[in-house]
């Protein structure tokens, strides 16, 4: 499963920080700048991901499923697919039961390379992986113009407007973390497979919009579609998406520790701003308090972009279609973006981002990663991440030196998103302690 790489992608660090591509503000908040950390020195961990199709919570534990009896007695699924997952990956990805909707030359599996290191302060990630495309992902649906109100153009390849050519294809490319510090029963065995279940975005039985809204739980938590979400949320044996626990229970589930952190690196609505998001999968796939670096560009009042492009700097303001892809999009705060002008001879056609990003606007337990920052270069992604230890925020899992944690991996490129991603079984991590990834302690 794992194999220690010197001489593979990793292998290749003293170059790409060597010339300076890596670039982070100088901080007191922290120890090190991960883009000169010696990373030639930091062992590498090969991690397979792998397409995972419709596979859910309920399936594994379904009659289709071989494994069920193996699974309801809480075996890991390594136990049965170690060194599977390239396997798997490519068999599902050509489409069957679990993928009804194959995206065409999509890589059934990746390589993602990982090394960690800390010190006092920080826990320091680096990861790199090759894309499925030849640039990087880093757009996002728009908004369109049609010469009355603005619209939603484009998506991801699993979405049904897209997946029928009737849109575009757009969606930045991610990379995200799964952590459990052991508190959450199964994670270990199971990894994400615990979080994924039938009713979620593009997952088998998907509800329709009508359905959620109509759902006690739903209304209670104010949200409109099903997502990530643990077991001990729902009320019945199956876990299902609509069987939800009252809040009361999920405030005591949360206090005790039962969840998980989720975090995520976005190419346009977090790479811009050297930062990634911080989150928590519950009762919903939630994000942390505070604020995102990324927010919505739409005026829920008046239903026009908050922002447009400052022509002076971005040479436009606005995209055409031919922009759509290109790279160099993000619509950023004290960079690109200057308030929006509803007299500036708006046509049919014209298109701005859906989220504007800004740092500045970052806040509270939500902007706790702000030195983490990918690059690109020859069709590979590296990405360098620190990420504070011992922080004693609610909705986070504070790591520590001389713990061990469960991590799962996952990778979206190839512009889709939901179950459309690689990911990886769950990989031991320690920080001054033995696991299958084990952190190098800098001086």
């Amino acid at each position: 499963m794992y194999r220690r790489n010197g001489n593979g992608i990793a292998g290749g660090c003293a170059v790409v920080c060597g010339i300076g591509v890596l670039a982070f503000a100088a901080s007191s908040a922290f120890a090190a700048d991960p883009a000169k950390i010696d990373w030639a020195k930091v062992p590498a961990t090969t991690v397979t991901l792998f397409y995972p199709g419709q596979s859910t919570y309920q399936w594994l534990r379904s009659s289709e499923h071989a494994g069920a009896q193996g699974v309801a007695s809480g075996a890991g699924c390594v136990g049965c697919h170690k060194g599977q997952e390239q396997q798997k990956g490519s068999s599902l990805v050509k489409g069957d039961k679990l993928e009804p909707t194959p995206p065409a030359g999509k890589d059934g599996a990746k390589q993602l390379n990982v090394q960690v290191a800390y010190d006092k302060k920080n826990a320091y990630f680096r990861f790199q992986w090759k894309t499925n495309k030849p640039q990087p992902g880093d757009a996002y649906p728009v908004y369109r113009f049609d010469g009355k109100e603005w619209k939603v153009f484009g998506g991801p390849r699993l979405e049904k407007k897209v997946f029928s050519g009737t849109e575009p294809a757009v969606y930045e490319d991610r990379l995200s973390m799964m952590i459990d510090d052991g508190s959450v029963s199964g994670f270990a065995a199971q990894g994400c497979w615990l979080t994924c279940h039938d009713g979620e975005r593009d997952s088998r039985k998907q509800p329709s919009a009508d359905e959620v809204k109509a759902t006690a739980f739903f209304q209670t938590i104010k949200k409109a579609d099903v997502r990530k979400y643990l077991p001990k949320t729902r009320t019945d044996a199956n876990a299902s998406w609509d069987k939800g626990v009252s809040v009361d229970e999920v405030a005591k589930l949360k206090a005790a520790g039962y969840f998980l952190d989720l975090v995520q690196w976005r190419a346009h609505r977090s790479n811009p701003v050297g930062m990634a998001d911080d989150g928590y999968v519950l009762e919903y796939r939630n994000f942390d308090a505070g604020k995102n670096p990324f927010s919505s560009n739409l005026d829920p009042k008046t239903k026009q972009p908050r922002f447009m492009y400052d022509a002076a700097k971005f040479g436009k303001k606005a995209l055409a279609v031919a922009d759509i892809n290109k790279t160099g999009t993000p619509l950023v705060k004290g960079q690109n973006a200057v308030p929006f002008d509803p007299k500036a001879g708006w046509k049919a056609g014209d298109m701005l981002p859906r989220y504007v990003v800004s740092a500045k606007d970052a806040t509270g337990s939500a902007a706790d990663n702000k030195q983490v920052k990918g690059v690109w270069k020859d069709g590979t992604w590296t990405v360098a991440w620190a990420r504070p230890l011992n922080l004693a925020n609610a909705d986070d899992k504070p790591l520590k030196e001389g713990k061990v944690y469960n991590f799962a991996f996952a990778v979206h490129d190839d512009n889709i998103t939901t179950r459309g991603h690689q990911v990886s079984f769950v990989r031991s991590l320690g920080l001054g302690a033995k696991a299958d990834i084990q952190a190098v302690k800098l001086p």
